[in-house]
């Protein structure tokens, strides 16, 4: 996914191809065990609360709206949560983390592994009744890839799509009849350009889910502002949709999977955590993030609410490496052994997130275990010492002295005051440390992507920004090459698209994870990522903070919840959720 905050949601989620390995199930069930966290409430089902009662509130923190309702655009969480209600693909994650049909019930792949053959659910509709082919399906992918979609994330995902790129960059028309392929109603063909293990996985992203032509075609862009009418075929339907107030949905009568027990799911905004936080505890929304500062209460509180779960996602900074003085390898890492990440995780995030040098986050398959940080520094506490070593080595060869050091300004957004604890902290360490007073740089959210995306190749874009990256699915080519490869949508730092004294490494470095890509699971391709992932965090590609959890709150009446790293209900899991009497 392109960088994000990310925020919880009870909401459907993305995918995932190979069955993981035992030791991310095992890690999954300790940490379960650990955070007290069991999906079996009691040993008897409650009574279910009449259907008058069936309505779960579920807030959406840190926004004032969402960025998009489009599926083909899908750029942060909180737009992915309302457009995973509405929206599906051919495939999608299960509560595993493993890949499973959706509406697609079943595919095959050619002996060479370029032709993909999926077979269609039969009589498939959208939400407003209008049968769904793969007409329909073959229109999204290739509307998710045309320019004037503006996507950032359809040419990431569906890269591996024959002739993508050319589709994107305005050198063909179309890839309909070229690398999608219907030969009738019920089988869409995909081919791909080149053999890779996480095919699947990345037809898993919501740029792959299916819109209604009629509606896109009725309303042009501002399709999505009238999805009461149809639009998607998920588990529900837009009722109700007030910009910067809430978003209501209803069950979609057409959806093809266990009909959704719930009547009416509300997503009311919520700028600030502690408010709905607040919001919980009179009883106002069923589930709420909880702030560092509340967790005493929320743990306090009775009936198994309080929740922990660990999440797959990367808390880091990242520097723009055409912008001095980031261009400079000592200077970045510098800024990462000024940083105490141990003392952050204590005294900020009170034990709540766990520190860490890496880019690819314990748990998932290929997490280099051994991994160094940069300089062969071990641990995360930093090293001051070697940070003013690097730190003065940089300056003598830029010709700098302290006085002259450019200006370094660090842009972030946040939802809640710890958040704003963290990066006061970190300027007080880089001002102890290295002597360098950074500027703190507060904005939007949707501000904050639109200028890291615009930090592309751009030696006058955003300098140094705050950010975090949660998995897409569980592959390493997620955390690496989807990140760091030339050209990509996501090397916003631009890593190997500079004319530094390095870059000629950091290229070796992208071949090496292109050619890990094409491997077939199993040990030598994560040692091909692994080997990689170290020269990354040695270049300081990312600046890794910390691994995050995520504690909140949950009212003991919603059951048939199922917990997971991704924090995602997978659509037909709605099924199995409902109110009980309380």
């Amino acid at each position: 996914m392109h960088a994000r905050v990310s925020t919880f949601h009870m909401r459907p989620g993305r995918k995932l191809i190979t069955k993981l390995p035992p030791t991310f199930l095992v890690w999954m069930v300790l940490l379960f065990a650990a955070c007290g966290t069991d999906s079996k409430q009691t040993l008897t089902a409650p009574q279910k609360a009449p259907a008058s009662r069936q309505v779960f509130v579920d807030p959406e923190v840190g926004v004032a709206d969402i960025a998009t309702f489009d599926p083909g655009l899908s750029p942060d969480f909180a737009s992915i949560a309302a457009i995973d209600m509405v929206f599906t693909g051919l495939v999608q994650l299960d509560d595993n983390q493993q890949v499973a049909p959706q509406m697609a019930q079943s595919w095959e792949v050619s002996s060479d592994g370029l032709t993909w053959t999926f077979h269609l659910r039969p009589n498939l509709h959208f939400s407003d009744g209008t049968p769904l082919t793969s007409s329909d399906v073959a229109y999204s992918l290739d509307r998710a890839l045309q320019p004037a979609e503006k996507s950032t994330t359809g040419p990431a995902y569906l890269a591996l799509i024959k002739d993508s790129d050319k589709l994107n960059a305005g050198q063909i028309k179309t890839i309909i009849g070229d690398s999608l392929l219907t030969p009738d109603p019920d089988t869409i063909v995909i081919i791909a350009k080149q053999k890779a293990s996480y095919f699947l996985d990345a037809l898993t992203y919501p740029c792959s889910y299916i819109v209604e032509k009629r509606l896109v075609e009725k309303y042009g862009a501002r399709f999505t502002d009238h999805l009461t009418e149809g639009g998607g075929a998920g588990p529900f339907k837009v009722s109700q949709y007030l910009h910067g107030k809430e978003i209501d949905f209803v069950p979609n009568p057409s959806y093809y999977g266990p009909k959704p027990q719930l009547q009416q799911v509300v997503f009311p905004f919520y700028r600030a955590a502690d408010v709905a936080f607040r919001a919980y505890q009179a009883g106002q929304v069923d589930f709420s993030s909880v702030p560092t500062a509340n967790l005493s209460i929320a743990r306090a509180l009775p009936n198994r609410q309080f929740h922990q779960v660990s999440q797959l996602t990367i808390v880091y900074d990242a520097m723009n490496y055409l912008v001095k003085p980031f261009d400079n390898i000592k200077i970045r890492q510098a800024f990462e052994l000024a940083i105490n990440k141990t003392l952050i995780a204590r005294d900020i995030w009170k034990g709540s997130v766990i520190p860490t040098n890496h880019i690819v986050p314990q748990g998932m398959p290929g997490y280099h275990s051994t991994l160094l940080g940069p300089a062969g520094v071990r641990g995360t506490a930093g090293d001051p010492t070697q940070a003013r070593a690097l730190f003065q080595a940089g300056l003598q060869e830029e010709g700098w002295t302290p006085a002259s050091f450019p200006p370094v300004r660090l842009t972030y957004s946040s939802r809640s005051s710890d958040s704003n604890h963290e990066v006061v902290a970190l300027q007080q360490m880089w001002q102890t440390v290295l002597g360098v007073s950074v500027i703190l740089d507060l904005v939007t959210v949707q501000t904050l992507l639109t200028e890291i995306t615009a930090a592309t190749n751009n030696p006058h874009g955003l300098q140094f920004w705050r950010i975090n990256w949660g998995a897409d699915y569980p592959d390493p080519q997620d955390w690496t090459t989807l990140q760091f490869c030339k050209g990509c949508p996501n090397n916003n730092m631009n890593y190997g698209q500079n004319s530094t004294s390095a870059a000629l490494i950091q290229q070796q470095v992208q071949e090496q994870l292109v050619l890990a890509d094409t491997l077939p699971n199993g040990p030598a391709r994560y040692q091909a990522y692994n080997s990689a992932e170290q020269q990354l965090v040695n270049d300081v590609a990312w600046l890794p903070l910390y691994q995050s959890t995520y504690p909140f709150v949950l009212k003991p009446y919603v059951q048939g919840v199922v917990f997971n790293a991704q924090s995602l209900i997978p659509p037909n899991d709605w099924g199995n959720i409902y109110i009980s009497v309380h």
